[in-house]
């Protein structure tokens, strides 16, 4: 499914971004002084950046690149930003949380369904830190290889949606299955804009664990060969309490 939306000469569509016009001299003149008065914190709180790859649960031939900005919360709780690329013009396309192992096996088992594992993901060298030496990035990845992920996409960019329409998407983490290995090709093109060789990063992570154990109600599909979709429906709203 591609959306289309009517544009005019007058918009500020560029790079494939979303339908509207060009930003006013008074809108860029607001948001340089609020940046300038404004805190941010949340946002200056993010503190890496990590690049891999995704599937929506439903149909995973679809795979994406993502990359990740992250805010630690603690030691076991992580939360993530995830955009489409890292350029300038990159679209915030959905949002994933990441607990510890400890944490994930103290969830409700409807609720851990939801969840993948990162171990393959990382020892296989297709999560990366880009820019960041191996050596620097080691004591994370080790934590990450033990962690689990919520990644709920809002805006499937991949196929060519210029605006983020309809229900989220669960999305899976890479995983040697070859129904979630992830296509050579957007591998090499990770590859390449960073200079990297994920087969070389895979041979420098052979002494990186995972959990104990896989949780079996992690990647859910694993082992029962079926997903969980979002959709909308319409419910009977709550009264409302008006106060005089």
């Amino acid at each position: 499914m591609t959306s289309t939306y009517p544009t005019d000469g007058n918009t500020g569509e560029k790079n494939g971004g979303p339908p509207g016009k060009p930003m006013g001299l008074g809108t860029m003149m607001l948001d340089k002084g609020a940046k300038m008065l404004q805190s941010l914190k949340p946002i200056k709180e993010m503190s890496q950046h990590a690049c891999t790859f995704a599937s929506y649960s439903q149909d995973m031939s679809r795979q994406i690149e993502t990359h990740h900005f992250v805010t630690r919360i603690n030691q076991d709780f992580l939360q993530c930003a995830v955009y489409d690329s890292d350029d300038s013009s990159g679209k915030l396309i959905g949002v994933e949380y990441i607990v510890s192992d400890r944490i994930f096996d103290t969830l409700p088992p409807d609720e851990q369904k939801l969840w993948h594992s990162h171990a393959y993901e990382v020892q296989s060298g297709l999560l990366v830190h880009p820019r960041v030496p191996e050596m620097v990035a080691k004591p994370e990845l080790e934590n990450l290889a033990k962690t689990y992920g919520k990644f709920w996409c809002t805006w499937q960019t991949d196929r060519g949606d210029k605006l983020p329409i309809g229900p989220p998407s669960l999305m899976t983490s890479p995983q040697e299955e070859v129904e979630c290995r992830v296509k050579p090709e957007l591998v090499k093109k990770r590859d390449d804009k960073y200079n990297i060789s994920t087969d070389a990063i895979r041979g420098s992570r052979t002494d990186i664990m995972g959990p104990g154990r896989l949780h079996g109600m992690a990647d859910y599909w694993r082992e029962h060969k079926n997903c969980f979709a979002v959709d909308v429906e319409r419910a009977e709203m709550k009264k409302l309490t008006v106060f005089p």
